[in-house]
């Protein structure tokens, strides 16, 4: 049995988690293994770095920051290799693509931070769940880090998801609906997409 790891995007409160948390149950409930990871993992020595630095305690410019949402998914990649060679599925919240989104609305290079990360294991799917600036504060008014603070970075951030949604493997939905509307295309779209051909 092929394993297949399947990264969810988007800007914060698009519901990833919640729409990985219920693929997950989705997966298990017809007897596969589904190993769920978020990124940044903040339980990882890289992760408490990212922390620090996400509520003021440290100060780095956008190219270490997104070297070290890198990094922190490089410290994975065993485990994430390892779970893929057994069969499993494996869900992100968030992967690859957030270093480049978020990146190139700082000005960096996207074709260096794809770069960069092509020694971990590719999705064989990518789903963004597309939502407003707006309707990400709405979400969240409070308790927000420096990047959910900034709405034209995180107009940008959805402009650069869109760009990188055009590629065949992703598969882009509009996250603004329903909860249940959003899960019923996300499990369409994992099962086509995913289907053996």
């Amino acid at each position: 049995m092929t394993g297949h790891l399947i990264a969810f995007e988007g800007l914060d409160q698009s519901g990833k988690q919640t729409q990985a948390e219920g693929l997950r149950e989705h997966f298990v409930a017809r007897g596969r293994e589904c190993r769920l990871l978020s990124f940044p993992d903040y339980d990882t020595p890289v992760g408490k770095e990212i922390w620090r630095a996400l509520h003021g305690e440290r100060e780095y410019g956008a190219d270490v920051m997104q070297l070290l949402y890198v990094t922190n998914r490089y410290e994975k990649r065993e485990l994430l290799q390892s779970w893929l060679a057994g069969g499993a599925i494996v869900l992100c919240d968030r992967y690859a693509a957030s270093s480049v989104a978020y990146g190139e609305a700082q000005g960096l290079d996207p074709a260096w931070l794809t770069d960069v990360q092509r020694y971990l294991p590719a999705p064989a799917l990518t789903i963004l769940l597309d939502i407003a600036p707006d309707t990400a504060v709405r979400r969240k008014a409070a308790g927000r880090d420096r990047y959910e603070r900034d709405s034209q970075l995180l107009s940008r951030v959805r402009a650069s998801y869109a760009r990188q949604a055009q590629a065949a493997d992703w598969f882009r939905l509009d996250g603004e609906r329903p909860k249940a509307d959003v899960a019923a295309e996300v499990i369409e779209a994992v099962s086509t997409r995913l289907a053996p051909r």
